[in-house]
């Protein structure tokens, strides 16, 4: 039995978590930067998958350009899960200190006005600082996580984000989409969801940066249900310096950026399905702008456009959708 299969994955999450916020930052940086490039320098099947994406995002990049790209998208990926590690030692002070928004006037009469709002967000950054900042500082967050095996990890995972003030539902349960509209439908909360990727019956598919790929429905279905706007979110990293840099305790923060609202297609003569498939198609309009601006904060190390699909099983995934 090879290292990876005897270690214990859901004890080493919970060890990092507990003693992460023990390690003076710079070592835990230095350290996650060597996992990141030692990772990238033996081309795993991560990094080759997150290859091939930005190569589909970036075709304007020769080979080694590209190369230099996904190493920075490995650094920015272990940035993710370091933050991630000591997020729950980091005080609120600290949090507003790593956390700039751009948009802000796209959101800002809705929660005045105590809506709700259903967020499209990708793999993008760090959508869990953005989520613990957002509880206190924009309004209650309500989200779905995926379920991950074995199941001690993903409740680690929930235990964690309910720690940082993110009130999880746990993706794949029959009623998780009524209790999402039903939470929307009360207001005062933000619903953000990561959907950029979604190989199901129930994924819609758009086109993404001139790619055909599959996305999750989620986001412009609950706006729909619910009559909340769909309001596309792209999350990246910024280096910090100064005094941003000491009150937030750390060399990095993160940029919340909010586009303006997806439209709601006129409904006469439209399905909701079609519906649902034209608002996709909006906030992955509004995302992929992201994508192509700061592609090494993507982390997308699965496959996401259809070209890199076995074509006999998404065959079978369109036929179970009635796209057939």
């Amino acid at each position: 039995m090879g290292i990876a299969r005897s270690l214990d994955v859901p004890k080493l999450y919970t060890f990092a978590w507990r003693h992460a916020p023990k390690v003076p930052e710079p070592v835990l940086r230095a350290a996650f930067t060597a996992v990141a490039d030692v990772t990238w320098a033996c081309r795993t099947a991560g990094v080759r998958r997150m290859e091939a994406n930005y190569a589909r995002v970036r075709p304007d990049l020769d080979a080694r350009a590209l190369r230099r790209l996904v190493r920075e998208g490995m650094r920015s990926y272990m940035r993710y899960f370091r933050e991630a590690f000591t997020l729950q030692g980091s005080t609120p002070e600290q949090n507003v200190a790593r956390v700039r928004i751009e948009g802000y006037e796209h959101i800002a009469e809705d929660l005045a006005d105590g809506r709700a709002l259903s967020l499209a967000l990708a793999h993008l950054g760090n959508w869990d600082l953005a989520g613990a900042w957002a509880t206190p500082n924009l309004a209650p967050v309500l989200t779905v996580a995926e379920r991950l095996k074995p199941e001690e990890l993903f409740v680690e995972f929930v235990e964690f984000r309910r720690s940082i003030g993110i009130d999880v539902l746990p993706l794949g349960d029959h009623d998780v989409f009524r209790n999402l509209v039903r939470g929307a439908t009360r207001g005062g909360r933000i619903v953000p969801l990561l959907a950029d990727r979604d190989l199901t019956a129930t994924g819609v598919e758009v086109d993404l940066c001139g790619h055909r790929a599959r996305v999750a429905a989620g986001p412009a279905a609950l706006a729909l249900a619910a009559k909340v706007p769909l309001i596309p979110v792209g999350i990246t990293y910024e280096r910090l310096s100064g005094d941003r840099r000491r009150r937030a305790g750390t060399a990095w923060g993160i940029v919340i950026r909010f586009y303006p609202p997806v439209p709601v297609p006129d409904d006469s003569g439209l399905r909701r399905q079609e519906r649902v498939a034209r608002m996709t198609q909006g906030w992955v309009d509004a995302v992929a702008r992201t994508l192509v601006e700061s592609t090494q904060d993507w982390h997308m190390l699965q496959r996401v456009f259809v070209d890199d699909l076995d074509p006999d099983r998404y065959a079978r995934t369109r036929a179970e959708a009635g796209e057939a």
